[in-house]
């Protein structure tokens, strides 16, 4: 997340409200004993316009995403509070998880299995050969910054998703968003009703890399 220096101001910019992005600022701030819903004054503004509005100091934060962060970081723009990729506890904990519709998963295992392998594998690509995946993401227009792509792929710890514990990502987050108010229920009851992590346990051993 990136915010301005020197600031006591509690304005943030979001794509939307209810997104993914707001959910983890919100789980973020619950932990240090923020409320989300009474503490700050959430914006809406698109990409291009966050940037700016942060440097002439009209709000104080926002969730970066690369290429953001790395531009922002060449301009000397605002500075980090909190990388969740380097920094405790955010990055003792799976940042993305898979979900599925929970009918499917039950009609179609063997298609849910497929589908997580062809994921794992994925990831695995992007671990052992980051400047060919930098390459792709840039021929391919969806980014046009190699250099951007290719250090983003180079921080993220792609290669130790074994390390991480799903169960314990899941509870660590619902807890933090149920303190907050988002979600009613208890993480335990998530937990119990929306999980299934079989798929993920055979693949941890089955797959070599």
């Amino acid at each position: 997340m990136k915010s301005r220096a020197g600031t006591g101001g509690k304005t943030v910019s979001l794509y939307e409200r209810g997104s993914s992005q707001e959910i983890f600022l919100a789980s973020m701030m619950a932990y240090v004993g923020l409320d989300p819903r009474k503490d700050v004054s959430w914006v809406v503004q698109r990409r291009a316009q966050m940037m700016s509005e942060l440097e002439a100091g009209r709000i104080d934060a926002f969730l970066a995403f690369p290429p953001d962060a790395q531009e922002l970081r060449a301009k000397k723009i605002g500075h980090v509070v909190v990388n969740s990729t380097t920094d405790r506890p955010w990055s003792q904990y799976f940042c993305c998880m898979l979900a599925a519709n929970h009918e499917f998963v039950r009609k179609h295992p063997v298609a849910t299995k497929r589908a997580l392998r062809a994921m794992l594998k994925a990831v695995a690509v992007c671990a052992q050969e980051a400047q060919r995946v930098a390459r792709f993401l840039v021929d391919n227009g969806f980014t046009s910054r190699y250099d951007y792509a290719l250090e983003t792929l180079e921080e993220i710890p792609y290669a130790q998703w074994r390390g991480y514990d799903p169960e314990d990502t899941l509870r660590f987050y619902a807890l933090r968003l149920h303190e907050a108010g988002m979600i009613k229920s208890s993480p335990q009851k998530i937990l119990a009703r929306g999980t299934d992590w079989r798929f993920l346990e055979e693949l941890s051993t089955q797959l070599r890399t």
